[in-house]
């Protein structure tokens, strides 16, 4: 068996930032089939460690209803909950994520976080409550079959080296859950020390910055976090109940020095005033919490929205401040015909001319794997 993508055993000495933000949910829901699990029970004791006094073992495997006065107590107490449940076989048969990864894998669903630009608006159904998957030990053993049957990274030239990688924040930060669920640990783990059949890696973004339990883990090079970074004014404003960037670059900064590959997401880029200045900064605080020689990545994901993540959202956050005004928007279509509405040509085009120069002078070694 191949052991590519084994970096040195991250050193014990690594220093890790005090965490600035802990999520603690005040009511918690546990399924029947997820208190049966071995990795459930690990999570119960965690919760319970963590003082969550309102914890719900239900008799069977269905979630009660979340009503409240109105949508927005509904909402609100969604976001207070967790679930700990076993998902759908459906679930496990993993898809392609483009273009972050070969292959899509869940540790969860739904964030505590407050962003009010929320890419998860339009995917989520119901209340958003954040559901955690109690079956990650078998999750865990059943990827040997997918390695080496990406297309994203392992079938492409550019990013083969890679290998076959597997996303775990598509729909979660999983590191916001990490101290009352430990399934973080439990994947970079699983990657670190298990025999795969060819090069791999575990991929993470975060908008949190409590990483003391990752930094002595045998990861081998196998994980590369990301952290999830934006512009002071778009993070100060629409970033609400996450880590302050400030303690995210110190995170990534940490798991760097701890030998992990890390990334650089700067999302969602937005073209607010003096953008080049605050991003600027963004970008040359980064260059400074970086040791030398670090493995990095860049992703560039410019604000965009759908007709219904704009329905929702002003759902959640009827008085935001974010922009979604068609008229300034060009619209986009899938090859299944869904809708997007993104900046205009001549806006992306001068924020990727911006980006592109302002990240080879500032992070001439980094990758900018891809701008959406």
């Amino acid at each position: 068996m191949t052991t590519a993508l084994t970096a040195p055993t991250a050193p014990t000495l690594t220093i890790a930032p005090t965490p600035t933000r802990r999520w603690t949910p005040s009511r918690v829901l546990v399924t029947r089939s997820a208190a049966e699990r071995p990795y459930g029970q690990r999570v119960l004791a965690r919760l319970e460690a963590a003082g969550v006094s309102d914890i719900e073992l239900l008799r069977g495997d269905r979630l009660p209803s979340l009503r409240g006065d109105g949508d927005r107590a509904a909402f609100m107490a969604a976001k207070q909950t967790l679930a700990l449940v076993v998902p759908p076989a459906s679930l496990r048969r993993l898809q392609p994520i483009a273009p972050s990864a070969d292959w899509r894998f869940d540790l969860a669903q739904g964030c505590p976080a407050h962003c009010q630009y929320c890419y998860l608006a339009g995917s989520l159904s119901g209340p958003p409550i954040t559901r955690v998957y109690a079956d990650l030990d078998e999750a865990l053993a059943g990827l040997d079959g997918y390695v080496g049957h990406g297309t994203v990274t392992s079938g492409s030239a550019a990013r083969a080296a890679e290998g076959t990688t597997f996303e775990a924040s598509c729909y979660t930060d999983p590191l916001a859950l990490e101290h009352l669920t430990g399934g973080l640990a439990t994947a970079i783990t699983h990657f670190g020390t298990h025999d795969w059949a060819g090069p791999v890696q575990l991929r993470a973004t975060t908008k949190f910055d409590d990483v003391a339990g990752l930094l002595d883990l045998p990861h081998r090079g196998r994980t590369r976090l990301r952290f999830s970074l934006n512009a002071g004014p778009v993070a100060q404003r629409f970033e609400g109940a996450t880590s302050p960037v400030a303690g995210r670059i110190a995170a990534l900064g940490a798991v760097a020095a701890a030998g992990y590959p890390v990334g650089l997401t700067i999302a969602p880029i937005m073209p607010v005033d003096d953008w080049r200045e605050h991003y600027g900064r963004l970008l040359d605080d980064v260059a400074a919490a970086l040791p030398a020689a670090t493995d990095l990545t860049v992703e560039c994901i410019t604000h965009r929205f759908t007709p219904g993540s704009k329905e929702t959202l002003l759902d959640w956050y009827p008085r935001t401040r974010l922009e979604m005004d068609e008229a300034q928007r060009t619209t986009k279509r899938g090859k299944f015909g869904a809708v997007k509405h993104v900046y205009p040509k001549a806006t992306m085009g001068e924020l990727r001319g911006w980006f592109t120069a302002a990240i080879a002078e500032r992070l001439p070694d980094a990758r900018l794997l891809y701008w959406t």
